[in-house]
């Protein structure tokens, strides 16, 4: 049963990263939009894009927050006590970028109006950033079962920061193509050769970020590398051809098989993490079975995982589908 709920726990975490991603990411180019003039078609598309769903999105990490100190609490005790610097700063990024969004939005003044979408634009880079170099500092096996050792030497290493701005590059891919997608919706050409570019190029960066992180995992944390290039190596490999198959069919095909395929792509890198870090939650030092709670626990976590999913889905789901066929605006 640890081993179904800890796969509960990374479906949820794959479901933050894909939807979750890919508001971060559309913070990322509007950041990089320009002056205001510039800037202003690229941003107003981004706010359609993400009014609807931003709020929502961050249920995916209150499920992941809750199986994890349920479910396995001396890994998240251990997380806790070593990584709440990253992700202190994460949590304060996410709370910066939801007000940063509201507020430009109702701001009368200028400079109002300029701070709250740096505010909003800066955190959506932070956020995503700091969860990498956690998330880096987990899978390197960096985090002692009994945590509570220094609050940089841990993550401030080169594997967790190439972890950190991989994340980044991950969502501004992930939301270059979806706005690609939402342009051709919208039947906006000139903003979708506008994203389309930036699905090119993050793309780019994507790949060569990952190279180069591989050869640090592979100098600092061998066994990390060979689990990633063996029994993770398929859905890795699924993971490059579905981003492959992303900036091939971006310019004709339909926007949802896009969408679906860059969904896939960021899906299967974050299963290939888990299968490779698979049977430990903390590096290859604490197994999921030393860290499970007992077994009447983990039965009631995993009755309510199914109960929350078949009451929340739902809605979520239908919240995402009115989106995607445009009937809901931003608010």
């Amino acid at each position: 049963m640890g081993v179904a709920v800890a796969a509960m726990l990374f479906t949820v975490l794959e479901a933050y990263g894909i939807f979750a991603g890919a508001d971060f990411g559309a913070g990322f180019w509007d950041l990089t939009a320009g002056g205001a003039a510039r800037g202003r078609e690229p941003r107003a598309l981004i706010d359609h894009s993400i009014g609807p769903v931003w709020e929502a999105n961050h249920v995916w990490l209150i499920f992941v927050l809750v199986i994890a100190w349920t479910a396995f609490p001396p890994a998240f005790v251990a997380v806790m006590r070593t990584l709440y610097v990253p992700l202190g700063v994460a949590a304060l990024g996410i709370v910066l970028r939801g007000s940063g969004f509201a507020f430009r939005k109702v701001s009368v003044r200028t400079a109002a109006q300029r701070a709250n979408g740096a505010m909003f634009a800066l955190s959506s880079v932070m956020t995503p950033f700091f969860f990498g170099c956690a998330a880096g500092a987990i899978a390197t096996g960096r985090v002692p079962a009994s945590g509570g050792s220094g609050p940089l030497v841990i993550w401030f290493t080169p594997a967790c920061l190439f972890t950190g701005a991989l994340t980044v590059v991950i969502c501004a891919y992930l939301a270059a193509v979806f706005l690609t997608a939402e342009a051709r919706t919208r039947h906006a050409p000139e903003l979708e050769g506008y994203f389309r570019a930036r699905s090119f190029a993050a793309a780019v960066a994507a790949g060569a970020i990952s190279l180069g992180g591989l050869l640090v995992v592979r100098a600092g944390t061998p066994h990390l590398f060979h689990r990633l290039l063996g029994p993770a190596l398929p859905l890795v490999a699924l993971s490059v051809l579905a981003g492959g198959g992303v900036l091939l069919a971006i310019r004709k095909a339909d926007p949802r098989i896009v969408r679906v395929l860059a969904a896939g792509a960021v899906a299967a890198l974050i299963a290939g993490w888990g299968v490779a870090q698979y049977p430990f939650l903390l590096g290859n030092h604490l197994s999921i079975r030393a860290a499970a709670s007992p077994g009447p626990t983990l039965d009631t976590v995993a009755g309510i995982f199914v109960v929350a999913a078949v009451v929340v889905l739902p809605s979520l789901g239908v919240l995402y589908l009115l989106h995607l066929r445009g009937r809901l605006e931003s608010a």
